[in-house]
């Protein structure tokens, strides 16, 4: 079960951002899923609910976002979602794709408590804030 040491890997980012930013307590992180990844969500949020248990980040939920696979079409140059796994151009039946979305593991946002500052967002996978 993968998703157990990629919640410990969310949750250590969590944790470093805590010390880092002087935060005192963390109520939820963010994480952007793509559907093509073989992540189970259900799987992941059990495991993060579990390792976080008696932690400073007791208490602090998961909060992810499932992310759906698109792309372009390389041969007629058309935007376009793939729906269930079926890679083909729905435009000129080309085979042809380049995917540029759903295969995504990122977290997003680290939402704390109301009476702190604004939520740190856009945290890499060192626990860095992403500027762009």
């Amino acid at each position: 079960m993968h998703e157990l040491a990629i919640a410990e890997s969310i949750m250590d980012i969590a944790l470093k951002a805590k010390v880092d930013k002087h935060l005192d307590s963390i109520r939820a992180v963010g994480v952007r899923i793509g559907v093509m990844t073989d992540i189970v969500p259900e799987a992941l949020e059990f495991g993060f609910d579990i390792i976080v248990k008696d932690t400073a980040l007791d208490g602090c939920c998961l909060k992810i976002e499932r992310i759906p696979v698109r792309g372009t079409c390389r041969s007629c140059r058309k935007f376009i979602e793939v729906e269930d796994f079926v890679f083909i151009c729905p435009h000129c039946a080309s085979r042809d794709l380049e995917i540029t979305q759903g295969q995504e593991l990122d977290i997003a946002f680290i939402e704390i408590d109301d009476d702190e500052d604004t939520p740190v967002r856009g945290m890499d996978s060192n626990g860095e804030e992403n500027t762009g």
